[in-house]
């Protein structure tokens, strides 16, 4: 290779890509830890550097230009192929402490995962444990995070997927506002209440459809995209929510709604990048955490 064709900073590559993928200059600043006005230098320097145009601004937000998009494929190839030598590396270490990141929904962060961090903290004190309480699935091929808990199977190759149980999730409700809809003895008695959507309510009513129960949108009347905050809610008595049963079932303030009624069963997967097998850190959390959700009860 000649490698003084390559008259590029690489750095600088990655600027470009993060803004791309961001879809502003501010977005990847805050994604790469670098003041905004740092990033668009290093942004210009590149299209100097290169000869081109790559991106067009419009009021906060980029778009790539004809330029651009000939372009990304490669920036994309250089990222993937830095990441893979970070994994790399980052797997070669046999020390058991450092740090761990671990992405759960914010129902899991905040009521499943705290008991079971306690127990992992006073076993290993030197691992540091960073936790990302998000909603949308971490992408763990770019480091977003080191471990997942998901409720899908991943299909990515690179992926080392561990199914720990099913689940189901029911119905919950504040006693006080229980008693106020009188007796329920079927699903249908649910279109009698007001239910708080998490997430989506087009979705959410979309998926009690399939189920057979015809929702209509005024009986969600609250929608929210945190669990946590659905939760709250539902504490407070304003409505009907739909939770982990092994979340609800532990929460003195509510109740199952329907207590033989189960809508929706799905799967919990602990997921990692197959670099794991290469650190004795991350491995030893991932077993810890399966055995821990495998066994552990909420509360």
């Amino acid at each position: 290779m000649d490698w003084r064709s390559i008259n590029f900073d690489w750095n600088r590559a990655r600027a470009v890509l993060v803004t791309a993928e961001e879809g502003s200059l501010s977005a990847a600043a805050r994604a790469l830890g670098l003041a905004q006005p740092t990033l668009g230098r290093q942004v210009d320097a590149l299209e100097q550097e290169l000869g081109v145009v790559l991106f067009e601004r419009f009021g906060r937000g980029v778009q790539l230009t004809p330029a651009g998009h000939e372009l990304i494929g490669h920036l994309r190839a250089m990222g993937d192929a830095a990441s893979q030598l970070s994994l790399s590396a980052f797997g070669q270490n046999e020390a058991v402490e450092g740090l761990v990141t671990i992405s759960a929904s914010d129902a899991y962060a905040g009521l499943l995962l705290p008991p079971i961090l306690k127990r992992l903290r006073k076993a290993e004190p030197r691992i540091t444990i960073e936790i990302l309480a998000d909603n949308t699935a971490a992408d763990l091929m770019r480091r977003e995070a080191d471990i997942a808990i998901r409720n899908f199977r991943p299909r990515e190759p690179d992926l080392v997927a561990k199914l720990i149980r099913e689940t189901g999730a029911r119905f919950y409700g504040s006693p006080a506002y229980l008693d106020s809809l009188g007796p329920m003895t079927g699903p249908a008695d649910l279109t009698r209440a007001d239910l708080i959507a998490p997430g989506d309510p087009t979705a959410f009513i979309a998926a009690l459809e399939h189920k057979g129960l015809t929702i209509s949108a005024d009986r969600v009347p609250l929608r929210c995209a945190s669990y946590l905050a659905m939760w709250e809610m539902v504490k407070l008595g304003l409505g009907l929510g739909l939770l982990d049963e092994r979340l609800g079932d532990a929460e003195p303030a509510v109740r199952r709604a329907l207590p033989d009624y189960v809508p929706f069963t799905f799967p919990i997967w602990l997921v990692a990048h197959r670099e794991i097998h290469r650190s004795r850190r991350l491995r030893l959390v991932f077993d810890f955490l399966a055995e821990a959700l495998r066994t552990q009860e909420a509360g």
